[in-house]
């Protein structure tokens, strides 16, 4: 069994020591250095975890667009590096698989179906998760990142309106920033608002979406 401090206790410590070393250089290639070294020890302790997350990108790079291989190259390299997040399990889960393969989606696809299937990825990777009592750090932190990955891509690159792409970059990126600068200016991992009544991200989701349909149906209808 692995019985190390939990990644968040261990986060914490590497924040807390380049926040005492005030952010200058020195601290900040100790706590590269000191993360590297963390990482690649948990990915020693978890050889079968590693070795799924590689298959599964070998898998998906292989479906994949060519061009669009660094995005699959980057989702392998985020997932390799957190295997600590996994905490007491040595595996992947399949709402795991799921969340990750949801991630690589505008390396699979870039057609108007894009977000109907993350949708119905984070739909399903939620549910598998809370129903097979598998959810972990692991799994909620490449939700986010997938979310704010793919709308995020999907919005700039996808969304006509100016004034939606403003609002989609709101809904993620600026959240993303100011949880990770927080972060950084109080020297431990601080956790996002998760407001019970309004959900902004998951809001735009569904924006993006019916706005992609209705594009699609606009330009293709039925029976032509």
């Amino acid at each position: 069994m692995i019985t190390e401090p939990d990644s968040r206790a261990a986060t914490n410590a590497l924040l807390n020591e380049l926040r005492q070393g005030r952010w200058r250089p020195p601290a900040w290639t100790r706590f590269l250095v000191q993360a590297t070294r963390r990482s690649v020890h948990q990915a020693r302790l978890r050889p079968r975890a590693l070795g799924e997350i590689t298959a599964l990108h070998l898998g998906l790079a292989a479906l994949g667009h060519r061009k669009r291989l660094l995005w699959t190259v980057t989702s392998w390299a985020l997932a390799a590096t957190h295997l600590g997040l996994l905490e007491q399990r040595r595996s992947l889960s399949l709402a795991d698989v799921v969340t990750l393969t949801r991630a690589n989606v505008p390396a699979l696809t870039t057609g108007w179906a894009a977000p109907v299937v993350v949708l119905a990825g984070d739909v399903a990777d939620g549910r598998l998760a809370r129903g097979l009592g598998t959810a972990s750090p692991f799994g909620a932190a490449a939700d986010s990142l997938a979310d704010a990955a793919f709308w995020t891509w999907f919005a700039l690159y996808h969304e006509p309106s100016r004034r939606v792409r403003a609002a989609a970059l709101l809904a993620w990126v600026v959240p993303v920033v100011a949880v990770t600068t927080a972060g950084f200016g109080r020297g431990r991992m601080v956790d996002a608002p998760r407001p019970v009544l309004l959900r902004p991200a998951a809001a735009m989701q569904a924006v993006l979406a019916l706005r992609a349909v209705r594009r699609r149906m606009r330009h293709h209808p039925t029976g032509r």
